[in-house]
């Protein structure tokens, strides 16, 4: 569809033919917007055009994929003066960046990120990742003073501040138990859960073997080119998976390792291959392990830690 200049340029360019006792109309010139008018009308066509189909994206879209913070938190910085480009001072919510261009972040953002809390929490069995549902509790209730590990080595003091805006990043079912992170910080969220995260998470899975006579534990009897499916080959929802890493830990337990985190996903594949999960456990995230958490515990991520 032409916008309403287009379609007066366009109208402008036609011959209109009139009969011969009456005069040929002359076309009218294109109507042009009062100058008056113009910040207005592009402003408008800037919030009315998505950030990715504009070559100069937006500059808290741009700070988003350069790592440098969340959107939320850029919209934030901006706002408070804290952003810089080409060393031009930037408060203008929604101002555009080129990629070529140089931002510079003010040290009081850098403090305030600093103060942002990411909690790890060995999830039991019995509790849901995030928002209360069919009468379960959600984990974060687990965070209090008195869950946290004493083993905890982070030099932070726990305040209920630290509790407000958690977001669960990677979930574990109900009845799945393991490593949890929730964190305030919108670059670690987007880190384990974005759309292009390939941080690896790896499972202990115990499994059975229904459809096997009970003639050997499932390492001795379950076939080859089955678990190879589990490493590459199975598709969910229509949609391929990607690689796994898959091995036997001990004789009735898988080691899994994911880069990806389908809903239910370890479930699914191995009821593909006529396994049934009997116990799953969440280990490890990137180059961050449960360790010694005991369940039910949390404790904080430390500044010598990352999940890169």
């Amino acid at each position: 569809m032409q916008d309403a200049a287009g379609a007066a340029d366009f109208n402008a360019t036609l011959a209109f033919s009139a009969p011969d006792h009456r005069p040929a109309m002359k076309p009218r010139p294109p109507t042009r917007p009062a100058a008056g008018n113009a910040p207005a009308q592009r402003q408008r066509r800037d919030a009315d055009t998505p950030a990715g189909n504009d070559e100069t994206p937006r500059l808290s879209k741009r700070m988003s994929e350069l790592g440098l913070a969340s959107r939320r938190e850029a919209d934030e910085w901006i706002a408070a003066g804290w952003v810089r480009v080409d060393g031009e001072l930037v408060d203008t919510l929604g101002a555009r960046v080129r990629p070529e261009q140089k931002i510079d972040i003010d040290p009081r953002a850098r403090r305030a990120q600093a103060g942002l809390a990411t909690i790890l929490l060995h999830k039991p069995v019995g509790y849901v990742s995030s928002q209360a549902e069919g009468g379960y509790r959600p984990a974060v209730v687990l965070v209090t003073a008195e869950n946290r590990w004493h083993g905890d080595r982070a030099p932070i003091e726990f305040s209920r501040a630290h509790l407000r805006g958690l977001a669960v990043a990677g979930r574990l079912d109900i009845d799945s138990t393991g490593l949890l992170v929730m964190t305030q910080d919108g670059r670690i969220a987007r880190q384990l859960i974005g759309a292009d995260s390939s941080v690896e998470k790896e499972y202990l899975v115990r499994v059975t073997w229904p459809e096997a006579q009970r003639t050997g534990p499932p390492k001795e009897i379950f076939p080859a080119d089955r678990l190879q499916l589990l490493r590459h080959g199975l598709s969910l929802d229509g949609v391929q998976l990607k690689p796994a890493k898959v091995s036997w830990q001990n004789e009735d337990q898988l080691r899994f390792v994911l880069r990806e985190g389908r809903k239910r996903q370890i479930r699914r594949m191995c009821e593909a291959v006529g396994l049934k999960v009997v116990g799953l456990k969440r280990v490890r995230i990137g180059s961050v392990v449960l360790g010694a958490l005991p369940a039910g515990q949390w404790r904080y991520l430390r500044a010598d830690e990352s999940f890169g």
